[in-house]
Order: structure tokens, then C-alpha cells, then sequence
């Protein structure tokens, strides 16, 4: 049975996001998993790092989950308020443990990370999480809905979930977006594509990087990337961002040509989360009415910003480190 968390705050979203809250450890010395003696704690989970980072940037955003009666789940909701997001929707359920993410700590290379979601509490999100949130009037002032790839890969009610949240928007008339943010520990690439196609073609802007366009948009994984963001874009969503990581991103709306924007070099201590901080940089730029150009600049700078930093949420910026970060590329600071 899933309870409200205590503590939550009634507020207005502008954004609305749903999926998995995960508690990580991390190793705190570089070296693998097997050699690891002590680890810190970090909330973690796509769709929770894009709420955090836009909330840090100064937007009214709500979470629509689930965490389990422990002490993981209690520091999800503590950290998640206290960042700023709307947690009203964030339900303790009883009957599951939060989820966990294991990952050791490295200078290069990919990490090694090992989760326990299976049966999670975040697992177990239904379209009447959805429904209960939407008839406490949480979509009522919301303009922008973002989903990923990862939730409907969790669970069969996790899907359905998604299904309702978007049918759930179109009523109310929000921008969609979709991070397509695949996880091959999830579901292999023959089980993602037949999903993640139709839901393209059914939101607005979709997010993904070169292998995942490449994988899900009928291209060649070697296509320049014009091509890549192109192919994307006849998946059916009226905007397409193909993510290029320290190579910036490039984008492009129906009615335009691609833009493509240069990344921002910094010293990345830690690359976890930069995809979702690109995200929420790149929803926030659009819901101040910025360009398209703007927008990946912004996208990109919180990207860089996120990877300088240990753990999913440490780096990602609020407007005023944002600026200076976007300052020696552009004298149209935010304000």
C-alpha cells in the first residue's frame, strides 16, 4: 500500500516528472567494486536528477514515485524537498524496499555498477499514480511533462504508468519530452525499440544519443551527425536533440534546420548524471521561451557542470553558476 510522504508540500508545478528514485553508494576511493571499503550515499534515478536540476534552476517542479519504509527512501524524500521539489506525489510504499545502485569510483574507464530494483518500490509505479496525482490538480498549471526511456522498461505497471501520464498531458495540453536513455541492463535493444518508437511519435521532443538514435531511428551508426538528429526527428516529435557529449549536442525543430552547438571542456571527475543534467538545462532553456541555439548551449553547460562533481546531483547548477559558466560563450546571460 503506498502512503503520501510525510512532509510533502502542496505547490503549482510548472514541470511534471515520474519514475525511479534509487539510493547509490559509491566507492569513495577510485578502484573497482572488489576492492572498495567504504562508500557515500547519493540520491540517484534519470527522471529525479532532471526534477532536482530544474528546481535548481528555479522552476516549480513535482515527482510522481514511489520509495520503500526505510531509511534509503526516507533520505530520497528528505533530499528531494529539500532540493526544492514537489514530493506530494512521492508515495511510501509498504509492501517494497527502495531501490539501490552499487557503483565503484573511477578516473576512467566506465564504471562498474551493480542494482537491486528488482520488486523495488519504484518498480511497482502504476498509471493510478498518475491518476491520483493528476485529480490533486498537479498537471493543472504544469506545462511540461518529461519522461525517459528507463521507467517503462522497469515494469509492466511502470509502462502503463508512462501511457497514462502522457495521455494524461495531451488532455492538459503540456510539451512532452523524452529522454530515450537506454539501459541495457533492462531490456536488450530488440525489446526497447517497438516501445520507445511509438512513444516518439507521441511527444514532443526526444532526447538520445548517437547509438541510441542509431539504434532506434533507422540510421547507421556511423551517419554524420545531421543525419542521426534527422532520423530522429521522423520518429514524429516536433524537436530532436542528439547528445554528443564533450562534442556538445545538435538539434533540430520540423519547421528549421539543425543547430549545432560545442561542448564545454572541464575536468570531469565524475560522468554520472550529465545526460540528465543536459535535460533539464535544455527543458528549463525552453520553458524561458529561449532559441533552439540557446537552449542546447544551456543543455551543454549543465551537462559540464553536472560532471564536475561527484554523485548524480552534486554538480548540477543553479542560474547563478549557470551563467558564469555560460559566459565566456555568450553575453546573453540568463537572467
Amino acid at each position: 500500500m503506498a502512503e503520501r510522504a510525510a512532509g510533502a508540500v502542496a505547490r503549482g508545478p510548472e514541470v511534471v516528472t515520474l519514475g525511479e528514485c534509487l539510493m547509490a553508494l559509491v566507492g569513495t576511493d577510485y578502484g573497482s567494486l572488489a576492492d572498495a571499503r567504504s562508500f557515500s550515499a547519493y540520491v540517484a534515478g534519470a527522471e529525479a536528477n532532471v526534477a532536482v536540476g530544474l528546481a535548481r534552476l528555479e522552476h516549480a517542479v513535482a515527482f510522481i514515485g514511489r520509495v520503500g519504509p526505510d531509511g534509503f527512501g526516507t533520505a530520497i524524500v528528505r533530499s528531494l524537498r529539500g532540493n526544492g521539489v514537489n514530493v506530494d506525489h512521492l508515495t511510501v510504499d509498504s509492501g517494497a524496499p527502495t531501490g539501490l545502485l552499487i557503483r565503484d569510483r573511477r578516473a576512467i574507464g566506465p564504471s562498474e555498477v551493480v542494482y537491486y530494483r528488482s520488486a523495488s518500490a519504484g518498480s511497482r509505479l502504476a498509471a493510478e499514480d498518475v491518476d491520483s496525482a493528476v485529480d490533486a490538480g498537479t498537471f493543472e498549471r504544469a506545462r511540461w511533462l518529461h519522461l525517459t526511456g528507463i521507467t517503462p522498461a522497469l515494469s509492466p505497471s511502470c509502462r502503463a504508468a508512462v501511457e497514462r501520464a502522457i495521455e494524461r498531458a495531451r488532455e492538459g495540453q503540456l510539451t512532452i519530452s523524452l529522454d530515450f536513455n537506454l539501459r541495457r541492463k533492462l531490456w536488450s535493444d530488440d525489446e526497447a525499440r517497438p516501445v520507445l518508437v511509438d512513444l516518439a511519435s507521441r511527444v514532443d521532443v526526444v532526447l538520445a544519443g548517437d547509438d541510441e538514435a542509431a539504434a532506434f531511428a533507422d540510421a547507421d551508426p556511423g551517419s554524420p551527425p545531421e543525419m542521426l538528429v534527422d532520423a530522429l526527428l521522423e520518429l514524429g516529435p516536433s524537436t530532436a536533440v542528439l547528445k554528443l557529449g564533450v562534442d556538445g549536442a545538435i538539434g533540430r525543430d520540423r519547421d528549421g534546420a539543425s543547430v549545432r552547438r560545442p561542448g564545454l571542456a572541464v575536468a570531469a571527475i565524475d560522468p554520472i548524471g550529465a545526460g540528465d543534467a543536459f535535460s533539464a538545462g535544455f527543458i528549463s532553456a525552453r520553458l524561458d521561451g529561449a532559441s533552439l541555439e540557446r537552449s542546447l548551449d544551456v543543455a551543454n553547460a549543465c551537462g559540464a557542470s553536472a560532471v564536475s562533481a561527484l554523485g548524480d546531483q552534486s554538480g548540477l547548477p543553479d542560474r547563478v553558476e549557470l551563467e558564469r559558466l555560460l559566459a565566456p560563450a555568450s553575453a546573453d546571460a540568463i537572467r
